[in-house]
């Protein structure tokens, strides 16, 4: 039997996933959607919605189903993945044939690389991270577990990247500079120094607000 996925999530970044795998030659289980029982059974995107992830697997071997949590909220996503490891499912790569990756760079389980994206040497990304449409990142920077590189983000060599944060569209985080664990950075900022944990920053360039507009 041909390896499967099982995408967990309904919404607009499934869509985007799906047709990530298809594009690696991988079918669809199907789509897991937790927060409403109504949609159990229901046709999306060409595959059939359950409402709990055990429900898809009666119908594979551990080893010809794999999942991948394609969640935008970082915190979400990070959460379900730990519980389906606990539940023995097997996370599951993908990487967009169009994306550019270095053979020294290391990509983690449950990560998505999507089109047009372009990480170089020595980059090491952790588990359940997004690297989304276009984002470049250079050599030797560190993405850690289940954070979101939005489209079109520049991350300068040697850049860090915590757990959990998230980097907005068109965002540029310069060289050798860390972002905390937890922490947004706003779509257009252009980050030049250390950003602590658990803290919301835009602007050119970025500086800490309460509340984005």
């Amino acid at each position: 039997m041909s390896p499967k996925v099982l995408i967990y999530g309904a919404g607009g970044h499934a869509k985007v996933v799906a047709d990530l795998a298809r594009l690696c030659k991988i079918d669809i289980a199907g789509f897991v959607d937790d927060t409403s029982a109504d949609r159990d059974g229901q046709i999306f995107y060409g595959s059939v919605i359950f409402h709990e992830a055990a429900q898809a697997r009666h119908d594979y071997s551990d080893n010809d189903l794999g999942v991948v949590v394609a969640i935008g909220d970082c915190a979400a996503r990070t959460r379900i993945a730990t519980e389906l490891e606990r539940q023995n499912f097997k996370l599951l790569t993908l990487i967009h044939p169009a994306a550019t990756v270095a053979q020294s760079a290391r990509v983690s389980a449950g990560t998505v690389v999507m089109a047009g994206a372009i990480i170089n040497a020595d980059v090491a990304i952790g588990k359940n991270v997004i690297v989304n449409t276009g984002a470049i990142l250079e050599h030797d920077c560190v993405i850690e577990d289940g954070a979101h590189i939005c489209p079109g983000v520049r991350l300068g060599g040697g850049a860090s990247i915590g757990s959990q944060t998230w980097i907005g569209i068109g965002a540029i985080i310069k060289d050798r500079v860390r972002v905390g664990s937890g922490s947004i950075v706003g779509a257009g900022s252009l980050v030049l120094k250390d950003v602590p944990d658990n803290i919301t920053v835009y602007g050119s360039p970025a500086s800490p607000r309460d509340n984005i507009p």
